[in-house]
């Protein structure tokens, strides 16, 4: 999930807002507005309770933000890069890069969220204890315990891909040997779980409660789709494992002089021959890479007087590989730099192309061959 806004960093991991958090953070404002702090705390005048929601809706995501700085903070004392954390309208998500090597490594990474979550929860009641007799402190102590809490709880619900579906992947993982088995039960517990607030949402709003019946079937509707997409990450994982870059990668890499107008080559090689890589060589030397997406950054009128080699990359800007790496490691390079396409360089010669396409046509084929 990319941040729409980018707000920091933390250990070197990108924080940042997905556009949906708006709307969260809203409907939290306007419900504690209208309803909790109101309802505690009449006397506080109206400009005064819409602050203090406001306040409290940030607090509430800096809350979501240290559940998910637990994960990561574990995740990088295993070892286990961490792409980015990204606040979105179901609360927050640490894009971890790989899949822990141990069961241990599982469990520990899946419970420093909860655990940072109890911890702010107890911290905030400790406040509300010391501060109740002042409201202005008071009404965001109580909700803000009370709402740490509960993402607690929550997310120790033993259904992939939740905090407590790891724990529960971990503890199988242990007592099996099979991180496939392991995934195999929790992802299916996840969707037991998704299917059963899809169905209390329903019931929900058949007995009057529509918002919250809406807002059980999103969650189950999401958490249906994280348990079906993590449980297919992992056999993902499982079938390239062992293999290489060279096993699937493409030895056709189209060349094209670096003097090409930009105009030409998509006329004669993007449209024609339907090509949307491109490397740039001159008598047989390669100079860079040029793809589709570096074209369609130029603006149209200007592709007659433009050349290749005024658009491509160079060879020493990009991103690299060698036929003896790791293919799955190269894949979720690529998805972190969001590139399509990475060059494969042995003795300082390109010796093909890995792409998206190429890989899932690679995957596509062995999986007809049952290998």
């Amino acid at each position: 999930m990319e941040a729409s806004i980018k707000l920091g960093k933390v250990w070197g991991i990108p924080i940042g807002l997905h556009a949906s958090w708006f709307l969260i953070f809203g409907l939290i404002t306007w419900s504690l507005a209208t309803g909790l702090i109101p309802a505690e705390y009449p006397e506080l005048p109206g400009i005064t309770v819409w602050l203090l929601a406001a306040l409290t809706s940030l607090f509430f995501f800096g809350s979501v933000l240290a559940h998910e700085l637990g994960h990561a903070f574990l995740a990088l004392r295993n070892q286990i890069p961490v792409r980015a954390i990204t606040l979105f309208i179901f609360g927050g998500v640490a894009q971890i890069s790989k899949e822990p090597s141990n069961p241990g490594a599982e469990f520990r990474i899946a419970i420093a969220g909860p655990l940072v979550s109890f911890a702010l929860a107890g911290l905030f009641g400790a406040l509300y204890l010391l501060d109740q007799a002042i409201p202005l402190l008071a009404a965001p102590s109580i909700w803000l315990a009370r709402i740490n809490l509960t993402l607690a709880v929550f997310n120790l619900i033993p259904g992939f891909p939740l905090d407590g579906g790891r724990i529960l992947r971990a503890i199988i993982w242990r007592a099996t040997g099979s991180l496939s088995r392991a995934t195999q039960i929790a992802s299916f517990s996840g969707q037991v779980f998704a299917f059963g607030f899809i169905g209390l949402g329903v019931l929900s709003i058949f007995q009057g409660g529509f918002f919250n019946g809406i807002w059980l079937i999103f969650i189950g509707w999401f958490l249906q789709n994280a348990a079906a997409a993590s449980y297919a990450q992992t056999n993902l994982q499982q079938s390239l494992s062992g293999v290489t870059v060279g096993e699937a990668m493409s030895q056709e890499c189209q060349q094209v002089s670096p003097n090409t107008p930009i105009s030409q080559l998509v006329e004669e090689r993007i449209l024609r021959g339907g090509q949307r890589c491109f490397l740039v060589a001159e008598n047989g030397k390669p100079q860079g890479l040029i793809t589709f997406k570096d074209i369609t950054r130029l603006p149209q009128r200007k592709w007659p007087f433009t050349t290749v080699n005024q658009v491509m990359r160079p060879m020493d800007a990009l991103l690299q590989v060698t036929p003896e790496n790791d293919l799955m490691g190269a894949l979720q390079l690529m998805d972190s730099e969001n590139i399509a396409q990475i060059p494969v360089i042995q003795d300082d010669q390109i010796v093909g192309m890995l792409n998206r396409e190429q890989v899932v046509h690679y995957i596509r084929t062995r999986a007809e061959l049952g290998i």
